[in-house]
């Protein structure tokens, strides 16, 4: 009985442990946004960013990502569709299709659609299994979209792009790709491997399509604003997008998904633009609203719900 007991702890403990990386690599993410903004204002186009930021994400990696690979290069080989699929769809098809729906959307809308990549996942589910998602994910998954709702606070404004939310469907098809892979069995390619591997494809990619005129890259390397101070240096910023909402994210959001599983890793997730939300708050000085903080707690109370469906 107490072998139980304490296996049952351990088992438990483990979980709290995955939980908080999911947590965290949440968070990491969610700096993205308000440290990427001052270099859009600047001049960068968002194409440029997204591709100096996976690119430099995957150098950060890459002394890790070989250690751990141990000259065994035959693995990329082997795992190459996956690698392929991480960084196209869960990189680089995902930050594109977002950032082409925030040019004909505001930007609450963007959000709204790409995050509802957890609600595909449940259907996508129930579509597999022919079984009926339980009545505390259903619960889960209204609050935290309700939730999702007050805190980006989408406002129209008038008719909608039709096109624009087309692309934030795929943004939201790109979301649940990245949980998808990520949950993924990667074998024994190592996780940091394939999130450094990917980063790569994903920063190639974008330079590549770049080239051919249809994706604008834009640099700008003058000084900009930040925590209020007016001549700081670009790469500021850009290093805590790269080291921070990038290699770390990535890496630690994979390690949490493959052990949470694709559905609940998702629903976490969404507490991305909840952080997003306080770091905008912390540097930029735009204050969250009562409602905001509503919204906050719906989506802590649905993911709560769906852990314990779990």
């Amino acid at each position: 009985m107490a072998v139980a007991t304490d296996v049952a702890s351990a088992r438990r403990t483990a979980h709290a442990s995955t939980l908080a990386l999911a947590v965290a690599s949440a968070a990491a993410f969610g700096t993205s946004g308000p440290f990427i903004k001052p270099l859009l204002t600047a001049g960068w186009s968002p194409g440029a960013a997204v591709a100096v930021r996976a690119g430099g994400a995957a150098l950060v990696l890459l002394i890790p990502a070989l250690i751990a690979l141990r000259g065994r290069y035959r693995m990329l080989l082997d795992r190459w569709r996956l690698i392929l699929a991480y960084g196209i769809v869960a990189v680089a098809a995902t930050q594109l299709f977002y950032f082409a729906a925030i040019e004909r959307l505001p930007v609450g809308v963007a959000l709204l659609l790409e995050y509802s990549a957890p609600i595909l996942l449940v259907l996508l589910a129930w579509a597999r299994t022919r079984i009926r998602p339980a009545i505390l994910t259903v619960c889960g998954a209204v609050l935290s979209i309700g939730g999702l709702v007050l805190v980006v606070q989408p406002s129209s404004g008038g008719h909608l792009d039709l096109l624009g939310v087309l692309f934030g469907f795929g943004a939201a098809i790109g979301v649940a790709g990245y949980f998808l892979l990520s949950a993924r069995p990667t074998g024994d390619l190592p996780p940091i491997v394939l999130v450094c591997a990917g980063l790569l494809v994903a920063s190639v990619a974008l330079v590549a399509v770049g080239a051919t005129g249809l994706l604008p890259l834009t640099f700008s390397f003058e000084p900009v604003s930040l925590l209020g101070f007016h001549d700081v240096w670009w790469g500021a910023p850009m290093l805590i997008v790269v080291v921070i909402a990038t290699a770390f994210a990535y890496f630690t959001g994979i390690l949490a998904t493959a052990r949470l599983g694709s559905r609940l890793a998702s629903f976490v997730g969404l507490l991305e633009v909840l952080f997003a939300v306080l770091v905008a708050w912390w540097l930029l000085g735009e204050v969250p609203t009562p409602l905001q903080g509503l919204g906050g707690a719906s989506i802590i109370v649905g993911i709560v719900l769906v852990r314990l469906d779990e």
